[in-house]
């Protein structure tokens, strides 16, 4: 790079915030990479930072300044690569004016890594009026904004037990979003993963006071977070209040239910709700077969057990080598050796057809 460009690039870094172009076309490409300077230079004389300070590299200030070909790629590099910059020297108020000043300019990027860079750094600051602050701009700017965005959100709250930030945000992003739930089941199940139980509860149940009716999807995130801990008494009470509120459960709300029974050795009321699950219309599939096979199994009742293994087989549902080790397993403990035996040469002679891990895989919405 030569001396003269470094000057221009420098000159442009002590521009006057105020000066900026007002609008400026995206279809520039030697203007656009100059505005995101510029953006930056406001935050960066505010806070007396030096040339040296905010200095990127060679091949960054090349990109920058030198034309492209492909504009529109062009700026979205140069975002990203700027705000990698900025956010290495550790400064997120400057980045997060950068993107704010872009989403004011009706600017959108392609990606969400410039969003993901600035919400992960702040998350592991602990920054969370900042990160708020950006995750409000991503959500609406950002076309799709990625999972890594919203885990670096929810790992900001689990280092507070003030949940009245927490609760403050989710409102102001509600309302950014024009209550849109999707956005909502993303958050509740980012804390989910995080085992943040208590603080994704207390957003699905801000949800209703803020014009943002929970949907299937969110009692479906809520009910695996409740099965997962072992809560079977809310769990339960959560799947009446469902229904109870009109929305009818899915396949996936039923496996989930049954399937934290099975944990805790609740058969009784799992038969319950696979009888009402029928009724329904909705076919079981592999998760429910397991669930139930492995719980007869566990109680001794092999017969029953087998022939839930029949009737699967029969609506060419392919069984998974679990539940034939299940059902060995099961066997044995009874003292039917001959059935184990087996039950273990059909496995091996089926062992091409068998169920694969990732046929449990949930369907998603």
């Amino acid at each position: 790079m030569s001396l003269y460009q470094l000057t221009i690039y420098r000159n442009l870094l002590h521009y006057s915030y105020a000066n900026r172009i007002a609008s400026i076309p995206v279809g520039n490409s030697q203007i656009w990479p100059l505005y995101a300077i510029k953006c930056f230079s406001h935050q960066s004389s505010s806070t007396n930072i030096s040339p040296d300070e905010v200095k990127v590299g060679d091949e960054v200030l090349n990109q920058i300044i030198a034309p492209r070909e492909n504009a529109s790629n062009c700026s979205h590099e140069i975002v990203d690569a700027c705000i990698d910059k900025i956010c290495g020297l550790g400064h997120l108020a400057a980045a997060a004016q950068l993107l704010k000043s872009l989403c004011n300019e009706k600017i959108s990027l392609n990606s969400s890594k410039a969003y993901d860079m600035v919400l992960l750094a702040a998350s592991e600051r602990g920054d969370t009026p900042l990160l708020c602050q950006v995750f409000k701009v991503a959500v609406v700017s950002c076309k799709s904004l990625s999972s890594a965005s919203y885990m670096s959100f929810a790992r900001a709250f689990t280092k507070t037990n003030d949940s009245s930030k927490l609760l403050e945000c989710v409102k102001e992003i509600v309302e950014v979003t024009s209550q849109n739930c999707s956005v909502i089941n993303r958050i509740i199940f980012a804390f989910s993963k995080c085992r943040e139980i208590d603080k994704a509860f207390q957003i699905f149940n801000q949800m209703k006071c803020l014009s943002c009716t929970p949907d299937l999807y969110t009692y479906n995130i809520v009910l695996d977070m409740l099965g997962r801990a072992g809560r079977v008494n809310e769990i339960l009470h959560l799947f009446v209040s469902m229904k109870d509120e009109g929305i009818a459960p899915d396949i996936v709300s039923y496996n989930t239910l049954i399937n934290s029974l099975r944990k805790v050795g609740r058969l009784d009321i799992s038969l319950i709700y696979f009888r009402e699950m029928v009724a329904m219309g909705i076919k079981p599939d592999l998760l429910t077969y397991t669930a139930l096979i492995e719980s007869f199994g566990r109680f001794g009742n092999i017969e029953e057990a087998l022939t839930l293994l029949k009737e699967m087989k029969l609506k060419k549902i392919c069984p998974s080598s679990y539940i034939y080790k299940s059902l060995i397993a099961n066997s044995k403990k009874m003292g039917k050796v001959e059935l184990a035996t087996n039950l273990l040469n059909e496995m091996k002679l089926s062992e091409s057809k068998l169920a694969r891990p990732e046929d449990f895989k949930r369907r998603k919405r």
